[in-house]
Order: C-alpha cells, then sequence, then structure tokens
C-alpha cells in the first residue's frame, strides 16, 4: 500500500480558489488526499469542500471551525487531525494557488528520502517569486536574515508555509504546547522540529500571487510575527516535545 500524502489547507474565503486546487491535488495520484481547515468562511468555501468531500469520500475532508478563527491556530488543528487520518506525510500549504500543487510531488519524493521536512523554498537556486513587487521580494530576504539569525536556523527560507512534514517528526510535538494563532505558526514549527533534531531539505519553487480573492495579511500581522520570533529565541523548546529528545541540529 502507498504511503498517505494530505494536504492540510487552511482557508478562510478562498471560495474562488478551493475547489480547482482539491482536484488538482487528487490528479497527482491515489495516494494523495486534502484536508481543508476552514474558519467558518462567510463566502461558502466551506460549502464548497463538503460537497467535494461527499464526492470524494475518504480523498477529501473538512474541518469546520465555527468557535475559533487564525492561521496559526487552524494550522495546528490542521495537523492534529492529519495524524488522526492516518497521514504518513503531511503537506502544509496556501490555498490560494501562491503554492502550486505541480511542486508537491517533488517535496514529497525528499520527504521519502529521508528529509523529516521538506520546505519549499523561494531562496534555493531554482526558485523564486512571480508577479510580486521588488519591495515584498525584499521584504522576504529581509525577514529571512533576520529569522535565521535569531532562531539559528540554517534554512534558506524560513517564511515558507509550503512544507512536507514527516508523520513521526510531527507525532512527537505535544500541540497543546503550541500557541501561534498567525503566520509566526511557520517559524513556531520549524522550531518544534529543530529541537528534536529533524533533518530539513528545501526544494526550489515559484512562488505565485493569488488567483481570486483578497489576502488577509498585512504589515501589522507581518510585525507581530516578527516580535514572536524574538520570544522563540527565549523558549524553553523542550517543553513543546511529547518525550525527552537529544538537542540536535
Amino acid at each position: 500500500m502507498s504511503d498517505r500524502v494530505i494536504a492540510m489547507i487552511p482557508t478562510y474565503n478562498e471560495s474562488g480558489n478551493i475547489s480547482d486546487l482539491i482536484h488538482a491535488i487528487l490528479m497527482l495520484g491515489p495516494e494523495y488526499s486534502a484536508l481543508v481547515v476552514d474558519d467558518n468562511s462567510p463566502d461558502g468555501t466551506w460549502e464548497i469542500v463538503q460537497t467535494l468531500a461527499a464526492e470524494n469520500p475518504g480523498r477529501v475532508h473538512l474541518l469546520h471551525r465555527v468557535n475559533e478563527r487564525g492561521r496559526g491556530s487552524a494550522g495546528i488543528a490542521g495537523f492534529v487531525e492529519a495524524l488522526r487520518l492516518g497521514a504518513d506525510y503531511v503537506i502544509e500549504m496556501d490555498a490560494d494557488w501562491s503554492h502550486h500543487p505541480r511542486f508537491i510531488p517533488q517535496l514529497t519524493k525528499l520527504a521519502r528520502q529521508g528529509a523529516d521536512v521538506v520546505v519549499g523554498s523561494r531562496l534555493v537556486k531554482g526558485g523564486g517569486e512571480t508577479g510580486r513587487s521588488p519591495l515584498r521580494t525584499l521584504i522576504t530576504f529581509g525577514a529571512n536574515l533576520y529569522i535565521r539569525l535569531v532562531l539559528g536556523l540554517t534554512l534558506r527560507d524560513c517564511t515558507s508555509g509550503f512544507r512536507v512534514f514527516r508523520r513521526n517528526v510531527l507525532a512527537t510535538i505535544d500541540f497543546s504546547k503550541l500557541n501561534s494563532n498567525g503566520p509566526a505558526i511557520v517559524q513556531e514549527m520549524l522550531m518544534a522540529c529543530k529541537v528534536q533534531g529533524a533533518k530539513f531539505a528545501e526544494s526550489p519553487i515559484q512562488f505565485e500571487e493569488r488567483r481570486a480573492g483578497t489576502s488577509t495579511f498585512n504589515i501589522r500581522i507581518m510585525l507581530a510575527g516578527l516580535s514572536s520570533v524574538l520570544k522563540f529565541r527565549l523558549r524553553d523548546w523542550k517543553q513543546v516535545l511529547r518525550s525527552k529528545v537529544s538537542s540536535g541540529n
């Protein structure tokens, strides 16, 4: 039996993107499925996914959150649910097509070859961005430099939310101890993996501007995320693990 690969996709108002994205993921092969974590989108995103789940039993899943909202907590809930569903590998990705499914097979291949965490990277050879302003590209570069210096990460693209995680590295994390409610969950997850000695790899992707809808990202959210990085530096990361591990990496 093939390993089960679940693409975990947090959503809020992505009705213009989600159906085509899910179909593209399912077309990758029978081992791929999709889990959408939706924060009760008023545009009906969750209803579209609910219909797709009925049409594709066992391959499309919906986690409909009515009382919570936020990119960070949605990601945490999604990882927990993906493990419950029996995922061997969990893909984390955005719903707006900035993370194109065509890159998933290569990311998954590196995980199958032994990497615990594979990051879809804009900042390694072959990677990049399309449709973005020079200012946004500069901000991405500066934020990554800051994060690498503060957290001691060796990854080039520490802000990429397009990643693949092996089940074993996720199962070691006590998700109840993670507390990022915004985009800083990306770095919080990296640190929770780093402290257990996870093996990281990066694979080039082309980051694209969203196809439809409006991004909720803004300067306030960005600054809050960068502030969280400083808190992560001082945290006792062993407290987020389920068992004692070496400090590694």
